[in-house]
């Protein structure tokens, strides 16, 4: 896929996006061991970032020793890394009581709540979250659903892009969503589709299918009727079409700029770009090429 940018193109905004760490209690473990070179890579590749997005399942049980590793991971990059939002996973809340579960996770990753918002640059950051400690789903109360619709259309512009998080896809959208594959999982999933068709702008990134970033439907387009979704796979391990796990770590590299959002695949175990993982969406005209 070929890219228009040139090397005087310099981007509005950078991001980073990791999701499904899955920190373990061991720091040996495998997962805390990719989140690791997670954060080393985006401190050697992401200079002048604005920030990290992670899209859930921070901890795999969302177990206190396991945010204490996961901090205890953090502080080794802090001073290398810009700041990171979190959103909820239900590896977070979904695995125990629920309201023990949130207070856990609000209280060591700093988040207000299972959803926020933030401004960057002058770019919406939106980040949903379940209301319900589901073993897989999330349920967005009619009071988030609200909240969205009205936070969408704060100082909204059909030229300028919406950032949207949320851990589950939408049914039959990115890779693992389809209904077959039986990793889709939001139980309102028709009334979030009505509101994104109103704001086409939008990119939504999910994680948790797994789905490596090689595969064709990665990235869902819009089209100009509903936002634009990416599957961001994963950080602690990946999965395949074939519905198989596959060592990996992976996740995207996002620049902003006046005309176009480009976002790039990530294998941060070899420090490389996925090719097959480079796409363009275009404002305002909602084009993806």
């Amino acid at each position: 896929m070929s890219t228009n940018t040139s090397p005087e193109d310099k981007p509005v905004i950078t991001f980073q996006i990791i999701t499904d760490t899955h920190v373990t209690a061991d720091r040996n473990h495998e997962y805390n061991l990719n989140f690791e070179l997670a954060l080393r890579d985006i401190a050697a590749h992401g200079e002048g970032s604005s920030g990290i997005m992670h899209i859930g399942d921070v901890t795999d049980h969302g177990f206190p020793a396991e945010y204490e590793e996961m901090l205890r991971i953090l502080k080794q990059y802090k001073t290398e890394l810009p700041g990171i939002t979190f959103t909820l996973g239900n590896h977070d809340v979904g695995l125990g009581n629920w309201e023990s579960r949130l207070g856990m996770y609000t209280s060591q990753t700093g988040m207000s709540g299972p959803y926020h918002d933030h401004w960057v640059n002058g770019y919406h950051f939106i980040m949903l979250g379940t209301e319900q400690g589901l073993p897989k789903f999330c349920d967005l109360s009619s009071e988030q659903l609200d909240w969205l619709e009205h936070k969408l259309g704060e100082q909204a512009s059909p030229d300028q892009p919406i950032f949207l998080f949320l851990h589950q896809p939408l049914k039959d959208t990115v890779a693992g969503s389809l209904e077959s594959q039986d990793w889709y999982g939001v139980t309102q999933d028709k009334e979030l589709k009505e509101i994104l068709s109103r704001y086409p702008q939008t990119l939504l990134f999910t994680g948790h299918t797994h789905w490596e970033l090689e595969v064709d439907n990665t990235m869902f387009p819009g089209d100009g009727e509903i936002a634009t979704m990416f599957n961001a796979a994963s950080v602690a391990y990946l999965w395949t079409n074939e519905d198989k796990h596959k060592e990996g770590s992976q996740g995207f590299y996002v620049e902003v700029y006046s005309d176009k959002v480009l976002v790039r695949g990530r294998d941060s175990k070899t420090g490389s770009w996925i090719e097959a993982a480079h796409y363009e969406v275009f404002y305002p005209a909602v084009s993806v090429y």
